[in-house]
Order: structure tokens, then C-alpha cells, then sequence
């Protein structure tokens, strides 16, 4: 079925990626050989081969590992397609438009000290980029923070190209950004360059303690690695001069190099394709806008832009299917409207949401929980740190990067762990409320209930981050039944009111996944309640009020599907955490 070059060409990937045996180092994986060397050789895009290797993983029966391994590479993709439709506009808001540079050939050895041009510093600032995310697995699938990761590289190489000779060449006169006096004949370069990432938050949509956070915890860190190692040629205690044209030839070439052999030795997507003239054949990304002369498209700019948004709503990386109904995210008609918007925005929201609340109970809560007859708070203080230990190790064994990964892992449950109280106390209030003055100490003690909905915030942290989530990868490392976290997601969406609409879809997106198919697994325990039930399953007629059931002209009930909307809107009405929780 198909091109046989094709089929060909994921054997061919298959082989490289499996571990080999070394005199020095036991085992190590790949042997160098390049996936978009491949992808030419075999003359198709990388969309066609990510649908061929599902079909050859299955074919094959490749092991688990390999196919996340894939899925993840294929999230990179998606993430990076995004992140480079954001780069252009972005980066011609701070610089000028590259076609007004003029055609120069290929630097050679003594043509390296010439000024750089506009084109040059647009590869050399997505190379970096590039480079750098591919240094920090943990989020080289996670949307905001590689976005985040793109506006520090912008705001580098823009402190860089305002200390050029050249600056005026290279820097566009109408961003809003520049120093107030840089069209002055007076302009004198500060020592240091300024910081920008404020201005490009505020311009395009980033969130600015984020990309500050990312700036000086990791970002800068990383590039003095750079100029330690010799890559970048400059000022190693301002990170400047690496685009002085006695050093732009040398950095640009080291950089390139380093970058290319991270892509051969861990076998990932060369994301400097992005850069390439036949990027649309290549990859089925957008074309470059700035290679376009002209406002008119193409009939193949059109189909290819078509192909990308197929690939995007096929993903599970970006969009999200509802498989009960077959509902899809509708395609916004606002084109400003895009992934990273949208994810920064959710993000945004929980920031405001958690604003001034610690990772700790509040008084309140405290008063609530000594008041029970049985204190739960050593026990819920006890479990917290298992489950923090617990996600750190995981996240540790997953990312393999050391202290990054733990760190990245860290600040997201310590998020969860915030949420995990807020969420806790206005589901205590609102079992006062339904059940008036009554001991809660039973409640309380539920452990299932505390673990499932510590783990709900945990998803719901990571789908903020890095969409789509990591469900059902967050109940699998705690053990927590899938019957259980279903229980407790309409405690959590009814006790919780400030979550915006993205999340609340993708809570209901889970529901619908655990209806569908995963409570009705065969070792799930909803086997073991409908046996403890007499084998007996509720009818339709007793769980839901007689106001969600149609009439015949006969006036006679008419059973209909129970579907998660329907459902979701009784047991909103009717139901609490006790009930839930039985």
C-alpha cells in the first residue's frame, strides 16, 4: 500500500534508533544517520511519515517505548510548526524585513569579518533557539515555556544587534522597543543591553514572570555554557558580541555544528528545515512568509497550508477530540487567535486564579480540619509528599535530564499543590452547606478522594503548560483507578469556578475518554461495584430527574441515550462529594 520507498524508509529509522552495543560504553542508540537525510532520500513529508510509522509500529509490533518515543518526536513537531509561524511576525516587529538585505554569497574564510545581515541573524537566532530547547527535553514538547524559550533568544540577539556597528541595518526603526533616543545622531550603546522580554510579553501575548523565570533560571545559564565552551564568541560577563562581524562567521559556524550533532546522536528532527527553501515539500509547513513578494497565494501555498491544519487536527498535540461525540475544538474565527495565545491565556488565568495562596492549607482550612473529630491534616500533609516524591522520580525517569527535569517537575506540582487546597476548601464548604453542621471526618479520610483529586490538579497544571496533558499517565504513576478520578472531576469542575474554558474541555474531554472505554476495562473496578450491586446496572429512568426524558405522543418515557453532557447536567443539580465518593 503505497510507496514502497516510503515503507522503506521507517524500517530504515526503526534500525538506526535501536541500541548497539559499543566497545567503551555498553550500549548507545542510533548511529548517526540523519531522519531528515532519510525523509529526502525517500522523497516524502515528515506528516506522510509519522502516518506511515503508526501503521509500521503496529505492523512491526514495536515495543511501547519506541512508539512514545515517536509520539513524542512528533509533538516536538507540532510544537515547533507553531512556534515558528510565531517567530516571523515576531521577528520582524524588532528587526527589518530580510528581503531588504542585499544578495551576498556564501561567507568564506575571508569573508567572515563582514557585518552580518538581517537574513543571517533570522537563521542564526532560530538555530540558537533550536538548539537550546533541544538541551532541555522537559519542555521541548511543552508550548508556553518553548514559546517563552523563543522571546529570551529574541531578546539575546536583540541586545546583541543594538551594540552592532550595523545595529541600524539590522534593527527595524519603527519597534516599539528601541532605547527613546536610538534615532538620535547622539545614541551612545549602554554597557549592558537591555532587557525586552516585558515589551515582547506585552506585544505578542507571552506571560512576563514566565519568560523572566526561564530567562535567568535557564536560559542565561545555558548560553554562558555557550560562550564557556567557546561556541559563541564575545563579552562572557554580559553575553554580548557574538554578532560583531570579528565573531558572528565563528559563532553561526560552531553553533550549526553543535546543533547538527545533537540532531544525529539522539536521532530528533533537524529544526533548521524550517529555515529551508523547500520547507513546504519537506515538512508541509506554512511557506516563509519571508520569501513572498507578493499579498497573492499560491494554489500550493494553500493546499500546503490545508495539509498543516489536517496534521493539527489529527495530533493529539495541539487538538483535541471528544470521542463520545466526535466533537472537535471549532477552528477560531479570529485568525489572532492562535495555540500559543490560547495557552498562554489559560496559563494567565491560573496565575490570577492562585495569586497570594501558598502551597499549604489556610487558616481557614486549618480550622475546618482541627475541628473534625478525627484530624486528617498530618494525614493529608503525609501524602502530599509521597505523591510530590512519587512525581519528581517519574518526571526525573521521563525527561532524563538531571535537575532540569525534577525542577520543571517541582515547580509544577508545588502549582498543583496550591490548587489542590484551594479546591479542597471550597469542596469542605460546600459539603457544609449540603449537609449542614455534621462531622466530616469520614469524608476526609477517603484516600482515594484526596490522591484523585491532587492528581486532577496536577493535569490540570500540566494541559496549562503543555497541551494536551498527560492523561492517563498522571493516575497510571499513583495508581489511581480511572473510576475514581472520573467521580471526582465534576467535584472539582462544580468547587471551581475560575477555570477557563480550554480546561474545562479538556476535563470533559477526559470524562468522555474514561466513559467510553477505560472504566469498561477489563481489570477496572467498576466490574467489582456492578458485581457487589447484584450485577444490577441503573436504568436510565432511576438517576435522572423526569424533566431530561422525551415524551412519545402516547406520554410514555422514552429511555435516551445517556450521554456525558446530559449526564454531567444531572449529576451538577443533584450529587455531592459524599455521594460521589461511595
Amino acid at each position: 500500500q503505497g510507496n514502497d520507498l516510503h515503507w522503506l524508509a521507517c524500517a530504515l529509522y526503526v534500525a538506526c534508533r535501536k541500541a548497539v552495543p559499543t566497545v567503551s560504553r555498553g550500549t548507545t542508540e542510533g548511529n548517526y544517520v540523519s531522519l531528515t537525510r532519510i525523509l529526502r532520500c525517500s522523497e516524502q513529508s515528515l506528516i506522510e511519515f509519522f502516518n506511515k510509522m503508526k501503521k509500521w509500529e503496529d505492523m512491526a509490533n514495536l515495543p511501547s517505548q519506541f512508539r512514545e518515543r515517536t509520539e513524542r518526536l512528533e509533538r516536538n513537531f507540532t510544537v515547533s510548526a507553531v512556534i515558528f509561524k510565531k517567530y516571523e511576525p515576531i521577528f520582524q516587529d524588532v528587526f527589518r524585513y530580510p528581503q531588504e538585505d542585499q544578495p551576498r554569497q556564501q561567507r568564506g574564510r575571508k569573508q567572515r569579518r563582514q557585518p552580518c545581515t538581517v537574513a543571517e541573524v533570522f537563521q542564526f537566532c532560530w538555530v540558537l533557539f533550536v538548539h537550546a530547547k533541544g538541551n532541555f527535553p522537559m519542555i521541548s514538547d511543552d508550548l508556553v515555556n518553548s514559546y517563552h524559550l523563543l522571546l529570551c533568544a529574541l531578546d539575546l540577539v536583540y541586545g546583541n544587534a543594538l551594540q552592532c556597528p550595523n545595529r541600524r541595518e539590522l534593527l527595524n526603526p519603527n519597534f516599539k522597543g528601541l532605547p527613546e533616543d536610538f534615532h538620535s545622531k547622539d545614541y551612545k550603546v549602554s554597557a549592558d543591553p537591555p532587557c525586552i522580554i516585558e515589551k515582547l510579553c506585552s506585544l505578542h501575548y507571552g506571560l512576563v514572570l514566565e519568560a523572566k523565570g526561564i530567562k535567568e533560571h535557564f536560559w542565561k545559564p545555558y548560553i554562558r555554557k555557550l560562550f564557556d565552551k567557546k561556541l559563541l564568541k564575545g563579552k562572557d560577563e554580559n553575553l554580548t558580541g557574538f554578532l560583531d562581524p570579528g565573531n558572528f562567521g565563528d559563532s553561526f559556524k560552531a553553533i550549526n555544528k553543535a546543533y547538527e550533532e545533537y540532531v544525529l546522536s539522539v536521532g530528533n528532527l533537524d529544526e533548521r528545515i524550517f529555515l529551508g527553501e523547500d520547507a513546504d515539500e519537506e515538512i508541509g509547513t506554512l511557506s516563509r512568509c519571508l520569501n513572498t513578494a507578493s499579498g497573492m497565494e499560491t494554489a500550493e501555498r494553500v493546499q500546503v497550508k490545508h495539509n498543516l491544519q489536517q496534521h493539527f487536527d489529527r495530533s493529539k498535540s495541539l487538538r483535541l477530540t471528544t470521542p463520545l461525540t466526535g466533537r472537535k475544538y471549532i477552528k477560531e474565527s479570529n485568525p489572532y487567535v492562535t495555540p500559543v495565545s490560547i495557552a498562554t491565556y489559560s496559563l494567565s488565568r491560573l496565575h490570577t486564579m492562585l495569586a497570594g495562596l501558598k502551597n499549604a492549607p489556610s487558616e481557614n482550612l486549618e480550622q475546618i480540619l482541627r475541628a473534625c473529630s478525627r484530624d486528617p491534616s498530618q494525614a493529608i500533609a503525609n501524602r502530599v509528599k509521597e505523591m510530590y516524591e512519587v512525581y519528581c522520580q517519574s518526571a526525573q525517569a521521563e525527561g532524563d535530564l538531571g535537575n532540569f527535569s525534577k525542577d520543571v517537575a517541582s515547580k509544577h506540582f508545588r502549582h498543583a499543590e496550591v490548587l489542590y487546597y484551594k479546591v479542597l476548601e471550597s469542596v469542605i464548604e460546600e459539603e457544609k452547606k449540603r449537609l449542614g453542621d455534621v462531622d466530616l471526618s469520614a469524608i476526609l479520610e477517603q484516600d482515594v478522594f484526596h490522591r484523585s483529586l491532587l492528581a486532577c490538579c496536577l493535569e490540570i497544571i500540566t494541559f496549562t503548560y503543555k497541551p494536551p496533558g498527560n492523561f492517563p499517565f498522571i493516575t497510571e504513576i499513583f495508581d489511581i483507578p480511572v473510576y475514581h478520578f472520573y467521580k471526582v472531576i465534576e467535584v472539582f469542575i462544580r468547587a471551581e469556578d475560575g477555570l477557563c474554558r480550554e480546561v474545562v474541555k479538556h476535563l470533559n474531554h477526559i470524562e468522555e475518554q474514561i466513559l467510553e472505554s477505560m472504566a469498561w476495562a477489563q481489570e477496572s473496578i467498576l466490574w467489582d461495584r456492578i458485581r457487589e450491586n447484584e450485577n444490577k446496572v441503573p436504568t436510565c429512568e432511576e438517576v435522572m430527574p423526569p424533566q431530561y426524558f422525551e415524551r412519545s405522543a402516547a406520554n410514555s418515557v422514552v429511555s435516551s441515550p445517556l450521554t456525558p453532557r446530559r449526564l454531567n447536567e444531572v449529576r451538577a443539580e443533584a450529587g455531592g462529594l459524599g455521594k460521589g465518593e461511595s
